[in-house]
């Protein structure tokens, strides 16, 4: 099957398969074992504008922007505390939590659609938004706090799994500092970039492995891959263009060794982007063969089914060689691009820029 086609399939389960509900909001997930979404998600949603915008890119028709302006609409209604200036978890009620890494994609996909329709809503959302990270996310000494209890004003107690706890894979959300910084010449959010820049610089050789359990390596390559895009507004500086050239040799070998017993798709999707982008910047020549088997190993985790709710869309990944029986959108939307970038690469038109990371 070719990519174009995979893409189209992609695309289609996006807009066809409930994923996105009635409200705009996007669930986290679809459970094809208990047939049914799982809640929806702010960050998800979030993540789904990007994909949304992504694919009307690649020359598709409007559909793709009218469901991303209901996703915004979701955005800046239901998931909105106004009180707060930022985006809740989740809308179903107390308590009111906010994650720093959910608001930084957030930030993202407003800043994404403001380019798209220069709305100033969008703009002064994400602006309202990007400051409140720095005021309850920050620490004195420069690390992030991932959860912010917005009912208590005070940051929740880390905990060992690396999504409650200070992290390199942060640097990924504080990108939405930098863009914010490019829009509107905020010298503030560049700084707030920069310090996690170096933060992320410092600790993230002791990211990985992490855990004893091989399984959770996999899940913390997904996370390691995040600091590697943090890094891209700064691919070409030195220290960043050798931790890119490392980065993608880490991930690729735990990768290899632990895929086996248990793959995540989004992974195999994080580590091609990367490739694509780090080539695209001059920094890491694209390693063909490697390329081309990761390429292979995102379509394999499409699926293909009668039921709309699972067609088109991609595994979350597979543990003993058996699919695990999430349809997930990140994980689409992180194989649709990935593979949309290597199809860009081989016919010599790469041209996707790093602000379009979704």
């Amino acid at each position: 099957m070719s990519i174009t086609r995979l893409l189209d399939r992609a695309g289609h389960w996006f807009l066809y398969s409930g994923i996105q509900e009635p409200s705009g909001g996007v669930a986290r997930y679809y459970r094809a074992d208990l047939d049914r979404n799982e809640p929806i998600s702010t960050e998800i949603t979030g993540y789904a504008v990007s994909a949304f915008l992504y694919l009307h890119f690649l020359g598709s028709g409007t559909e793709y922007l009218e469901r991303a302006a209901r996703a915004t609409e979701f955005l800046l209604g239901e998931a909105w505390d106004a009180s707060a200036r930022t985006f809740l978890f989740e809308c179903t009620g107390p308590p009111r939590l906010a994650y720093f890494f959910d608001c930084g994609i957030i930030v993202r996909a407003l800043l994404a659609a403001w380019r798209t329709w220069r709305d100033d809503q969008l703009l002064s959302a994400a602006v309202a938004c990007g400051r409140s990270m720095i005021r309850y996310f920050g620490s004195e000494g420069g690390r992030i706090h991932p959860i912010f209890s917005l009912d208590d004003e005070r940051a929740a107690v880390y905990e060992p799994h690396w999504s409650r706890a200070p992290g390199c894979y942060q640097l990924k959300a504080a990108l939405a500092w930098y863009e914010l910084s490019e829009e509107t010449g905020d010298a503030v959010f560049a700084r707030e970039y920069c310090r996690q820049l170096e933060l992320a610089l410092e600790n993230q050789r002791e990211f990985l492995p992490g855990h004893p359990d091989r399984h959770r390596v996999m899940d913390r390559l997904h996370a390691y891959c995040y600091f590697l895009e943090g890094l891209l507004p700064h691919a070409r500086e030195v220290r960043c263009a050798e931790a890119l050239a490392k980065g993608v040799v880490r991930v690729a070998t735990h990768l290899g060794r632990i895929a086996p017993s248990f793959a995540r798709s989004d992974v195999y999707a994080q580590l091609l982007r990367i490739r694509c982008f780090a080539d695209q910047a001059g920094v890491l020549s694209l390693n063909w063969r490697a390329a081309r088997e990761e390429a292979c190993k995102i379509a394999a985790f499409q699926l293909t089914d009668a039921d709309r709710r699972k067609d088109g869309g991609f595994a979350f990944g597979r543990k003993g060689g058996a699919p695990i029986p999430h349809v997930n959108p990140v994980s689409t939307a992180f194989g649709l691009q990935a593979l949309a970038m290597w199809e860009q690469h081989c016919s010599g038109s790469a041209r996707t820029d790093w602000r379009m990371l979704i």
